[in-house]
C-alpha cells in the first residue's frame, strides 16, 4: 500500500471534482453490522425477504418496524470512525465533493458530511406508505436512541398528513433506487476527476455502476478495500486496507497538516 499511496494522494490533491463512493465496509469499522449480519439472535429465525420487502411490511408492519427500529437504535450508539472523518475532510478541502453512499446509517452526516447522496435510503428518513410518500419525523427526538429490544414487535406510527402507516425510508427488495439520488450520483461520477470507492463489494447493482461510470468518463478511480473486488479491473489504484486507516493517510499525504482529521 505504501508504494502506491503517494501517487494516489497526488492525484487526489490536484483534483477539482471528487466523488467518494462508500459501502458497508466503512461503517462496519464503527461497529455497524451489514444488512444480513443484523439477522442474528432472535432475528435469526427470519430471512431478509421476511423483513425487507413491501409485502413483508404490509403483512406484518409491527414485526418489520420493530426490526428497523432496533437497527436504528444500534446505529445511533455507533460513532463515526476516522474513515468518515477523512471523507468529511476531503469535502472541506475540495469544494464540490460529492459523497455517495450505499449505507442507510447517518455516520457520514455525523462526521460532518453536508449532504451525502443515499442510494439505498436512510434509517433516519421515514416516510408514509401513501401515494404521496409524505416524509415523517420520529415522535420523540430526545429519545431517539431508545432500543425497542431484540426481537420486539413495535407498531409503526401513522402519517400526520394522510393517516397512512409510516415505513422505514430504505430501499427494499423489489424496489427501485430513488431516481433523484441515482441521477445525482451518476452525474457526479460522470463529471469528476477522481472517484474514491471505499468499502464496497462492487456487486450490488445499480449502485455498483457508479465507479464504472466514472472510469468510462475518464476519471481516475481509486479503490480502498482490504480485499480484491470486481472493481479491481477498472480501478487505476487499489489501496489494500481498512477505510479507517487508509483514508486519513491518503488525506494527510495529499494535503499535509491541512488534511489532518
Amino acid at each position: 500500500m505504501e508504494s502506491v499511496l503517494p501517487g494516489a494522494a497526488a492525484l487526489l490533491g490536484h483534483a477539482r471534482r471528487v466523488v467518494v463512493f462508500t459501502g458497508a465496509g466503512i461503517s462496519a469499522e464503527s461497529g455497524v453490522p451489514t444488512f444480513r449480519d443484523d439477522l442474528t439472535g432472535l432475528w435469526a429465525r427470519y430471512d431478509a425477504e421476511q423483513l425487507a420487502t413491501p409485502e413483508a411490511f404490509h403483512a406484518d408492519p409491527d414485526l418489520v418496524w420493530g426490526w428497523y427500529e432496533w437497527r436504528r437504535a444500534r446505529v445511533r450508539r455507533a460513532r463515526p470512525n476516522p474513515g468518515h472523518l477523512a471523507t468529511a475532510a476531503i469535502e472541506d478541502l475540495v469544494p464540490g465533493t460529492v459523497v455517495v453512499t450505499q449505507n442507510v446509517d447517518d455516520l457520514h452526516e455525523r462526521a460532518g458530511s453536508r449532504a451525502p447522496v443515499h442510494l439505498h435510503g436512510s434509517l433516519f428518513a421515514p416516510r408514509c406508505v401513501g401515494r404521496a410518500a409524505h416524509p415523517a419525523a420520529f415522535a420523540d427526538p430526545a429519545n431517539d436512541v431508545a432500543d425497542p429490544g431484540e426481537g420486539s414487535r413495535l407498531a409503526p406510527p401513522r402519517c400526520g398528513h394522510c393517516g397512512a402507516l409510516v415505513r422505514p425510508g430504505v430501499v427494499w427488495f423489489g424496489e427501485a433506487l430513488p431516481e433523484a439520488a441515482l441521477t445525482a450520483a451518476a452525474e457526479a461520477a460522470a463529471t469528476c476527476d477522481v472517484l474514491l470507492t471505499v468499502g464496497t463489494s462492487g456487486v450490488v447493482y445499480p449502485a455498483a455502476e457508479i465507479p464504472r461510470i466514472a472510469a468510462r468518463s475518464g476519471a481516475t478511480v481509486v479503490q480502498v478495500n482490504p480485499l480484491p473486488t470486481p472493481l479491481d479491473a477498472i480501478c487505476d489504484v487499489n489501496l489494500r486496507g481498512s477505510a479507517a486507516r487508509i483514508l486519513p493517510a491518503l488525506v494527510e499525504a495529499a494535503w499535509g497538516a491541512a488534511g489532518r482529521t
